[in-house]
């Protein structure tokens, strides 16, 4: 096969000039304008080059962005996390999707017009629009496999570059572009493309299906007790719950109508009880291990939700606690090794005030139970992730004693990552575990154990968590993200 890929002019859409917009909505406008430029482009081109084959040029279209030209330190609310550039300077981003993240964006610009008094500045990007990314929301396109059509792929698009879809933004080593310019947001229209097509293949439902709140579960019991709960919402017309997304994007309108049967379940079954606005809540089932609890937050962060918690199952660590107990994690202990290289493990991960106090009120209106009583039932302290899910059968004097000298009181293999990863991303987190089993005190987790109390408690445990991000959607977004969760520099984007 001929390489033709040199010197081959390069055929773009023509786009209008950068723009200058002092009104929000206007300037989401005109990034849904540049980005449909763009993707209709990139489709067009690729339809006509699989019908005639290599058309002799390049085809390339560009990322829309939006950047802020500052000349002097804003004097903003101390209180706000956000909202902001950390100082004088250009900064920008490139933005994918804007139709998906309108809400988000017109949020985010509103703030920086409001803190800087200076407009944002709306045109095209020099970042090239990977054609896999713009043929994503096209079902009738696919792109074959490398060697399907008759010329190199790569040769007349472009395709995704790993060199430039990464996390060097949130984990604060992202360096200027060669002009100065700093980052505006956390996440690259890139890095924003690969986990929206990540999400859709682990969790077989669409991005656009999730909400802003979003519960992590390692236990399938969970997602009945769930759509049990989202079918007596869509009953309650005063619930302000619209309807329930199932694995395979099925939706629901009704509290009676049935869901079709899922042939084969995906890797981490979803599902959404949706709201006006997002203010609704997202089950993910990520299964067992920290593996799968990084790669779901590594996708899901993208979307920008106002909160995620743990309510999953774990290993009492001690004596006076029983089956069936919870347990509100104050600390973690982190020996889930996926995320060092991301977050040294001498970073220290802080509870978050109001989402412990969401929990907490949570559990003691689930149970009638509150101050010293609540005590009897639920332990707050560290929680120990590991990454070996058989850590039993090793030689007990290791491992004991580093939980004991943490002063753990649960084990687990996915909390802690989940935390983490909420640190890392600016996401906030929370995790409340009911025990499952006490294997240093004879209670292993096997057929039969579980006792009455223990089946009720579990039964309790997802409301808990649901009432508990019913709580926090009441809470303004400014209060929800606390500034612990933010650097010395960080992006004006939430």
């Amino acid at each position: 096969m001929q390489d033709r890929s040199v010197n081959l002019d390069v055929i773009s859409p023509d786009a209008p000039d950068p723009e200058r917009f002092d009104d929000p909505k206007a300037a989401v406008d005109r990034l849904c304008e540049l980005y449909s430029m763009s993707t209709r482009f990139l489709c067009q081109s690729f339809q006509t080059a699989m019908e005639q084959g290599h058309p002799g040029v390049r085809y390339r279209a560009f990322y829309p962005e939006v950047r802020i030209t500052t000349t002097s330190f804003a004097k903003v609310d101390s209180r706000l996390s956000f909202g902001h550039v950390a100082h004088p300077g250009t900064h920008a981003a490139t933005i994918t999707q804007p139709d998906l993240f309108r809400h988000y964006l017109e949020q985010q610009i509103t703030l920086l017009l409001d803190n800087h008094g200076v407009p944002v500045q709306v045109g095209m990007s020099d970042t090239p629009m990977p054609v896999h990314f713009a043929v994503a929301n096209d079902a009738t396109i696919s792109v074959p496999q490398e060697g399907a059509a008759d010329f190199i792929l790569r040769d007349v698009f472009d395709v995704p570059d790993l060199a430039t879809t990464n996390d060097d933004i949130v984990n604060g080593v992202a360096k200027p572009a060669p002009d100065g310019t700093e980052p505006l947001a956390p996440f690259t229209a890139q890095r924003v493309d690969y986990s929206l097509a990540r999400l859709s293949h682990y969790t077989a439902t669409d991005p656009h299906h999730f909400q802003n709140h979003v519960l992590f579960t390692n236990y399938q019991f969970y997602v009945a007790e769930f759509e049990a709960y989202a079918r007596a919402q869509l009953a309650d017309p005063n619930s302000g719950y619209t309807s329930f997304v199932s694995t395979g994007n099925a939706e629901i309108f009704e509290a009676d109508a049935p869901l079709p049967a899922v042939d084969k379940m995906p890797q981490m079954p979803t599902y959404h009880l949706k709201r006006k606005g997002g203010a609704g809540i997202t089950l993910v089932n990520i299964g067992v291990g920290p593996s799968n609890a990084k790669t779901a937050t590594d996708h899901i962060a993208v979307l920008r939700p106002h909160a995620w918690l743990m309510v999953g199952h774990c290993a009492g660590l001690r004596n006076s606690q029983s089956l069936g107990d919870f347990v509100l994690a104050h600390a973690y202990l982190r020996e889930d090794r996926v995320l060092d290289d991301d977050l040294p493990v001498w970073v220290p991960i802080p509870a978050l005030a109001e989402i412990q106090i969401a929990l907490e009120r949570a559990v003691a209106a689930e149970t009638q139970l509150d101050g010293y009583d609540l005590k009897r039932i639920m332990r707050t302290g560290t929680v120990a992730s590991v990454d070996n899910r058989n850590w039993e059968l090793r030689d007990q004097h290791g491992p004991v004693q580093r939980l004991s000298q943490s002063r753990a009181i649960a084990l687990d293999m996915e909390s802690a990552t989940i935390a983490a990863n909420g640190f890392r991303f600016r996401v906030p987190y929370g995790t409340l575990l009911c025990v499952s089993d006490k294997p240093l005190h004879g209670e292993l987790k096997l057929p039969g154990m579980a006792s009455d109390f223990y089946k009720t408690q579990v039964a309790r445990h997802l409301m808990i968590g649901i009432h508990a991000m019913e709580h926090l959607r009441e809470m303004p977004l400014e209060r929800i993200h606390s500034r612990k969760l933010r650097s010395f520099e960080e992006t004006a984007f939430l």
